[in-house]
Formats: structure tokens, sequence, C-alpha cells
């Protein structure tokens, strides 16, 4: 068995014990408690000075007054560009001049910045800049998979149809069958005595999932340094993802959304799990080397050669280049995608374990664009 790389060990053993916050939101591309303390609201009043309309997260700079001398400048943070769009709203919304008043969680380092909870214009009272939760569209009957004429499942759209793209998982979060834990969208448990029940972690895992916990997942690869969402991670992002198939090529496209609109390739030739010569044959990688097959109407994707740069799932389970995973994507109907996965790591799990959710077909509209690097926060 391997024990804990040094790297890992000197996290969990640095991390900061805080105390478990609440559940945070459900749109951001992290967890808003890991910058954020709901526990310190605050109301601000002020001008604005400046609107930053990137990714991931839009910021609206303000002045607010402080008795005789300069006003200070605040920064609102609110949801990213794709959900304020999808609500309605847009980079001109708020012009420099507005007065507005915000209502948020202020920033657990003591800097000028809050999660801005309600914006509210000054001269009309309106509140602007709100994202309410989508929901897809309910079914109204089950259609037929849709297949190949060999009979075998298509993964995405038809050819010459309506585009689309799966997302809405019934479950953003990584945790063994059969177990019920209270969690946030992002894995954040609510009880952290929980920790042991989530899955088979050998001691110096679930001390670094411990850690992490403490630390409101603010160490997340994907937050602090626009790192892939490698394994289930990528099926669990609220951006969703496109099952693209190269047939003539033998190999299966998956597009992501989320992240900074990475892709992973999956394998269908019969291939080993090796990289290319003068390429990647030496280097574990982000998304790992995939080959998959075909299992009856179930596309099963063995995938290994993984780096442990990346938090494989939101919640921040570890990982070490011992893992490998074995996905099974099965298009149960027009509309849903099952995915199950298999993982075995015996450098961080005491046995392999299982997860499984679905995830919905989106037709008609394109997959959004997620770039991380637009504006770090």
């Amino acid at each position: 068995m391997r024990s804990a790389t040094p790297r890992l060990l000197a996290a969990a053993l640095t991390a900061v014990v805080l105390a478990a916050g609440a559940p945070a939101r459900l749109f951001a591309h992290h967890e808003i408690l890991a910058k954020f303390d709901d526990g310190k609201r605050t109301t601000l009043k002020g001008v604005v000075t400046l609107i930053d309309w990137r990714n991931p997260h839009v910021h609206v700079f303000i002045n607010v007054p402080r008795g005789a001398g300069q006003p200070a400048n605040w920064a609102i943070e609110l949801e990213s560009p794709i959900d304020l769009q999808k609500n309605g709203w847009n980079r001109a919304t708020l012009q420099p001049g507005d007065a507005i008043s915000v209502e948020g969680w202020a920033a657990r380092d003591g800097s000028r910045q809050i999660w801005g909870n309600s914006v509210v214009l000054g001269a009309t009272g309106r509140r602007v800049l709100n994202v309410t939760p989508r929901a897809p569209a309910p079914l109204v009957s089950a259609r037929p998979t849709p297949r190949w004429p060999d009979k075998q499942p298509r993964l995405g759209a038809l050819p010459g149809g309506t585009e689309g793209y799966w997302a809405y998982p019934s479950s953003t979060v990584l945790v063994e069958n059969g177990a019920n834990i209270p969690m946030d969208a992002w894995g954040l448990l609510k009880n952290i005595a929980d920790a042991p029940k989530v899955a088979p972690m050998q001691p110096w895992a679930l001390a670094l999932y411990t850690a992490r916990q403490r630390r409101f997942l603010r160490d997340d690869p994907m937050f602090l340094n626009c790192k892939p969402p490698g394994g289930p991670r990528q099926f669990q992002q609220p951006y969703g993802v496109q099952l693209v198939e190269d047939r003539e090529r033998s190999r299966v496209f998956v597009l992501i959304g989320s992240g900074n609109n990475n892709y992973r390739i999956i394998y269908t030739d019969g291939r080993g799990h090796v990289g290319q010569i003068g390429g990647d044959d030496d280097n574990p990688l982000y998304y790992g080397r995939g080959v998959g097959t075909w299992d009856g109407d179930a596309f099963v994707v063995d995938t290994r050669g993984f780096n442990e740069d990346f938090w494989f799932t939101n919640g921040g389970l570890p990982h070490t280049e011992q893992l490998r995973l074995v996905e099974k994507f099965t298009r149960t109907d027009f509309d849903t995608m099952k995915y199950e996965v298999m993982i075995e790591d015996p450098g961080a799990y005491t046995r392999p374990w299982s997860s499984s959710w679905t995830l919905r077909w989106v037709a008609g509209e394109e997959m959004p664009r997620h770039y991380c690097q637009d504006n770090r926060s």
C-alpha cells in the first residue's frame, strides 16, 4: 500500500482548523464559504465606480462613505456572467454613478469584499443582478434512446438535429452508494463527524479530507489555480458536458463547459493505457488515459494514469497516482444518462467503492463556455 505523498501530508498537517459552515450557493464555480463568512452579514450603501463583467465571477466596485475622510472602495462579488445573463441581466444593468445598497457576507480575511446576496438600486428600489435556480423542464413522457444504424446507443446529439448537452446532475458530490450524508452542492459537510462515512478512506486520506473540510474547501486547486475538474468531477459541474463520438477515428470527446472549457479524449480502438510517444507517454494526466468499450447498451470506460494536482470530486476527497476509475455511461432514454463510477485507489482507500447519478439532456441550447482565467477572484 502506498502512503500519502509528502506534499499531501504537508497539506493535511498545516491546515487551519475552522468551524464548519452553512451550505453555499449552487451556482458559483467554487464553495462560496471558502472565501466569505455567512456569519458576518454586512450591509453597504455606496456609488458604483466599476463593473467587471468577466468569469468566474462578476464584480461590482462601489465607493462607500466613511465619515469626513475618503470613501472606501469595496468589491461586491456576484455569480458568473453566464448565470446572470440567463436571468436577464447584462453588463449595462448597473452603470458607474448608480447608488446601490448591498447585503451580503463579509470576506473571511477582513478585506473590503463581500458576497452579494442582494443588490438594490437606490433610485428605484429594484433588486438587480439576482439569480434564480434553474431546473430542467419536466419530462412529459420517456422518449426512446437514439441509436446509430448498427443499434448502438448515441451518446450525444443526432446528426442534423438540434444541438444539446448533458447537465443538471442529480448529485454534485461523490459519496459511496447507499450513504446519505448531508452536505452542500460543493461537497461541504454539514457535520464534520460524518467524514468517515463518505468513502472507505485510509487514515491519512481521512485526515486530509477532514482538514480540507475544516478549511471550507478553500484549498481547491480548481478555485486557486484553475486546475481542470478531472475524474467524476467533470460530471458534477454546473455548465454540463457534451459527448461527441468520432467513430471514424475510434474516439469519444468529452467537452466540458465548466473549468476552463477543457476536453477529454476516450479511445475506443482497443489500445492500452499508454500515452503518445514523445508526448504524454510518461506523464500522469488530469483526465487520465481512458479506454472505452461497449457492454450491451453501456459505454464502459477504464481510466488510469492520473496526476495528484487536482481534486477529482467536489468536496476534496483525496486520491493518488494509483487512482483507477471504471465509468459506465448508459443512456436509458433520450433525455437521461446514467453515470456510474467505480473508484479503485489502493494508495488512498481501503477497498474499491462506487457511486452513481444521472444527467439530463438539454436540447436546443449551446453548452455554456466558462473560462476560469478571465477574472481571478
